[in-house]
């Protein structure tokens, strides 16, 4: 739980859950202000159940719920009336905690100073400069409505590694730009690195840099979160009204992991032998696991695509089952993977290798077994089965160790957006990753619909893509760097070989080394040195910096679709 204090009586904090409940009464709050409207996104729990634990924990529990981006004259005035009547000390929470920081900030201006309020906010890490003329006015006059307040060459949706490497490829080209990135958290991560947690080979520690660190200083950081698109004109509403312009916009925003997908799931994380490598602080929780584990049934589950790095379901079994195997006890422990898909990897050349590993570890596939409830206390998983038929069943299956990889979508004020597709990804042009209906408009990472592997590896090479792309753009030209949907899984089998598989869109084999040094469809010493000692060298000095080794992006002489043309020229009419 993320407390941040504004003063002794209040305090604000992100999304909380159930469990952060008690640990609140522990550090003496006495109320919990909800800000946050019932089921906004898939990371919640449910109010009731908040509610619940608030009673049992002996807190005042009220419900004041905002909407993100539109904070009213109404809204401040309830919170007010709200402060004045609830027992202290209060915590109050949002999707980030910037609509609660907001409301205190708006609470507050009829007695103190702008000055006070924006250094206690900042204090807080949540920078309300930009309401700076806001907070001048009375807290009866105050009504939060978009309005411009600046405008950036270039706006960035997201400080992950997307928004990150683009912003320093872009000062790379042009360091007079003006950038600006839309990002809530202050931490960045290094999330290749948590499978190597999970199998006892990092520390956590080594995985996670604060975002100030990470972040260019020639980039203005709005350490808040994005809440509504205007495409039509060019602006980008933040969750505490603020609208930002811009003449271009990068959207880098990353998924959501849907654990509530799994009835069940979320109440029994890191606890009962049920973890996932796809969170930070439950990765350590894994190899507590796989030492603990002497005997008994192994379960490793993979839902439907799309899902960020294929390949990490199977990277921490092969890992566990190594470990058991040097421990002498894998005889006496049952794995079985537990996939949604129909096969055991997307790119056919790779199977082999893997299939060695699976017959060398006795792993048990079961293909289209898509994992839909845990009962974590009961050592309970009910899968789904769709048989080849078309027939489908469900299957219960008992476990020591339950290790999950949750269903993924696109964030939630993604897929409400205009720039979503019908699933809910940004529409993008799989070449030039540019919107296919706002040319000033790009989009990469995780939550771009291009058909390519969600790694970092694939951000790598498409960071200089869009780059190159949006400073045609800004130029009214038409978009010439491609992508050809490289993506990159290092398929770690044991503790020092890795199936190295490089891949573009269709399954096309890029390797980026000549197969008489490193063998990609073989697992090798080679491809594990890379992955273990250079690869987080790369993210953090060359991604990051805007370093482009083995990922200069190709440039066409004409653009690569028809409608890009078109798209430059009207932008170039808009500038």
């Amino acid at each position: 739980m993320d407390v941040r204090q504004l003063t002794p009586f209040i305090s604000v904090s992100p999304q909380i859950h159930v469990a952060d409940i008690g640990l609140a009464a522990s550090m003496g709050f006495r109320t919990v202000i909800a800000n946050r409207p019932e089921q906004e996104g898939e990371d919640q729990p449910l109010n009731t159940e908040l509610e619940e634990a608030c009673r049992l924990n002996g807190l005042a529990w009220h419900y004041l719920p905002v909407v993100s981006g539109n904070i009213t004259t109404a809204d401040v005035q309830a919170f007010t009336h709200l402060l004045d009547t609830v027992q202290g000390p209060v915590l109050a929470f949002c999707r980030t905690g910037t609509r609660s920081t907001t409301l205190w900030a708006l609470s507050e201006a009829h007695h103190l100073s702008v000055e006070a309020i924006l250094n206690a906010t900042l204090a807080a890490g949540y920078d309300l400069s930009a309401q700076r003329e806001r907070l001048g006015l009375s807290a009866s006059q105050v009504s939060i409505r978009p309005g411009v307040t600046v405008r950036h060459d270039v706006l960035i949706v997201g400080g992950g590694a997307g928004g990150q490497a683009v912003a320093a490829s872009l000062l790379k080209r042009q360091p007079d730009l003006d950038i600006a990135i839309i990002e809530p958290n202050t931490l960045h991560y290094y999330q290749p690195g948590w499978t190597l947690v999970g199998g006892g080979v990092f520390e956590r520690k080594d995985t996670v840099r604060n975002m100030a660190s990470v972040m260019p200083d020639r980039v203005k950081w709005y350490q808040t979160a994005a809440s509504l698109f205007q495409p039509e004109h060019q602006l980008v509403q933040l969750e505490d009204g603020t609208a930002l312009g811009y003449r271009a916009l990068v959207v880098a925003a990353g998924l959501s992991l849907n654990w509530e997908a799994i009835k069940g799931l979320r109440a029994t994380l890191g606890q009962n032998g049920v973890t996932s490598n796809y969170q930070f602080d439950l990765a350590p929780y894994t190899w507590e696991l796989v030492q603990s584990t002497r005997r008994g049934k192994a379960l490793f589950s993979q839902p439907p695509m799309p899902i960020k790095c294929a390949g990490a379901p199977q990277k921490a079994m092969y890992l566990s089952c190594d470990h058991w195997l040097r421990q002498g006890r894998l005889k006496d422990i049952d794995v079985e993977f537990c996939t949604a898909g129909a096969a055991l990897f997307g790119v056919a050349d790779y199977v082999p290798a893997l299939m060695r590993y699976v017959e060398k570890y006795g792993i048990q596939l079961s293909f289209q077994h898509n994992l839909i409830e845990v009962d974590g206390p009961a050592r309970r998983a009910l899968f789904r089965i769709t048989a080849p038929t078309g027939e489908v069943t469900e299957e219960e299956k008992s476990f020591d160790m339950l290790h999950v990889c949750p269903p993924q979508q696109a964030p939630a004020f993604l897929r409400s957006s205009p720039l979503a597709d019908a699933a809910g990804w940004v529409d993008v042009d799989t070449q030039t990753l540019q919107h296919k209906r706002h040319g000033d408009i790009f989009a990469l990472g995780d939550c771009a619909n291009s058909p390519n592997a969600k790694t970092a590896a694939a951000v790598r090479k498409q960071a200089p893509v869009v780059a190159e792309n949006v400073l045609m753009a800004l130029q009214g030209q038409a978009a010439r760097a491609i992508y050809d949907g490289y993506g990159s899984c290092p398929l770690t089998v044991e503790r020092g070989k890795i199936v190295l598989a490089e891949f573009g869109y269709g399954g096309k084999l890029l390797p980026s080394f000549p197969a008489w040094l490193l063998e990609g469809r073989e697992p090798s010493r080679l491809s594990w040195f890379l992955k273990e000692k250079m690869l987080p060298w790369l993210y953090w000095e060359a991604m990051l910096k805007g370093r482009e080794w083995l990922a200069a992006p190709q440039l066409l002489e004409h653009s690569p679709a028809s409608h890009s043309s078109q798209q430059a020229c009207d932008f170039g009419e808009r500038k």
